[in-house]
């Protein structure tokens, strides 16, 4: 094994801007010009397509499942069509950025390698429970962020289960696909029913009864707390204050508390004021959920999307471990990583068009030291 090459002199080093030929020879083009993948926009132009047909397709799939899931709209809610309409706008911005997400070097890799991991036969021979302990602790519990902080763990997993019992509740009745029904029609026997068939029958006035018409509020007490800890630490702590965007990191902790809030406030109204500035709240907490439900594609809010696929490539590093030895670095022997995971890592790295992959056999510490012998060596001595 041998040390990547040392940084050429400066005065062996291109000019700035100067084109370099399939030879490596400033100033000269490739014959025949640019291939028609490279050339600028084509490559952009074909994504953005693909994007789009993705974004189209999946929202005309959600259409129709909202249309059959109601019976044809027999148990749709028509006031909740501003939700249903969001929620669609929803799909074509989830699988629109997820396509373009998919189809930079690095996450197509990422993804292909996860999928083969999942599907690996001999993946399952050999750990049969790697994938749902990791989904469970990856995904579920988050173990990754306690190392970081247990107030931040806490914190992340209050917002995480409060979204997702928002989620499992608020999407179905949404579409129509559950509905609350009452021989009476005040109740407090009441029937749910999914796609139009009978799941089961309660009391309103028993614990099961009140925990099916409160499972919102509870959603709402679970988020409150986690997003308001996470908007008290972007204003007092220094290295989040440093690198936050307030539409990136802020804007999404506000509008969870503002839709747990407005949420908690519809039950307040209708239990303790008779309905007194229902309708006001009703559509606030309409807008502020509706805005959220676009803002998901494109704001931070999308690594919810990622983070499955994070699962994949989790479980590629863990089965290579099972049979095959660590890669050293090249210049302590200190463990990397598998040599599979190295190679993945060094390929993405060809495809971006980076000339070092061969520093990725390197420890962290071993490239500083190395970065740091060419400087001394290539720039400082030009200060001498």
């Amino acid at each position: 094994m041998t040390e990547p090459p040392e940084p050429a002199a400066a005065a062996a080093q291109p000019a700035p801007g100067a084109r370099t030929g399939s030879a490596g020879t400033p100033g000269t083009p490739p014959p025949g010009g640019p291939p028609a993948a490279v050339r600028p926009g084509a490559g952009r132009r074909s994504v953005t397509g693909r994007a789009t047909a993705a974004g189209v397709a999946v929202s005309a799939l959600l259409i129709l499942a909202i249309v059959f899931g109601s019976r044809l709209l027999e148990n749709f809610d028509s006031a909740l069509l501003p939700y249903a309409v969001a929620t669609v706008f929803l799909a074509f911005g989830v699988a629109y950025r997820y396509t373009v997400w998919v189809s930079a070097p690095g996450a197509r890799r990422l993804f292909k390698q996860g999928w083969r991991s999942f599907f690996s036969v001999a993946n399952f021979r050999k750990a049969p429970t790697a994938l749902p302990r990791m989904i469970a602790t990856y995904l579920g519990f988050q173990k990754f962020l306690g190392a970081r902080s247990h107030a931040r763990w806490a914190a992340h997993q209050l917002i995480f289960w409060g979204c997702i019992l928002a989620a499992l509740i608020t999407f179905p009745l949404t579409w129509g696909w559950f509905t609350f029904t009452s021989n009476s029609g005040s109740g407090p026997g009441y029937e749910m029913r999914i796609w139009g068939f009978r799941i089961i029958g309660f009391d309103s006035l028993d614990i099961l009864g009140w925990l099916m018409f409160h499972g919102l509020d509870i959603a709402a007490v679970l988020v409150i707390p986690g997003a308001s800890y996470f908007l008290w630490r972007r204003m007092k702590d220094r290295g989040a204050i440093t690198g936050q965007r307030f539409a990136y990191d802020l804007v999404p902790l506000i509008a969870l508390i503002v839709i747990s809030v407005t949420g908690l406030l519809l039950t307040f109204s209708s239990i303790f004021l008779h309905g007194g500035g229902y309708e006001f709240l009703a559509v606030l907490h309409m807008v502020s959920v509706v805005f959220t439900l676009i803002y998901i594609p494109f704001g931070k809010f999308f690594h919810i999307v990622q983070r499955p696929a994070a699962v994949g490539m989790q479980l590629f590093k863990y089965t290579s471990r099972q049979d095959q030895e660590v890669l050293g670095c090249r210049r302590c022997e200190e463990p990397i990583d598998t040599g599979p995971y190295v190679d993945n890592l060094r390929g993405t790295m060809r495809d971006l068009g980076l000339g070092f992959d061969e520093w990725a056999e390197y420890c962290p510490r071993c490239k500083r030291v190395l970065r740091g012998s060419a400087y001394l060596s290539q720039v400082k001595k030009g200060f001498k």
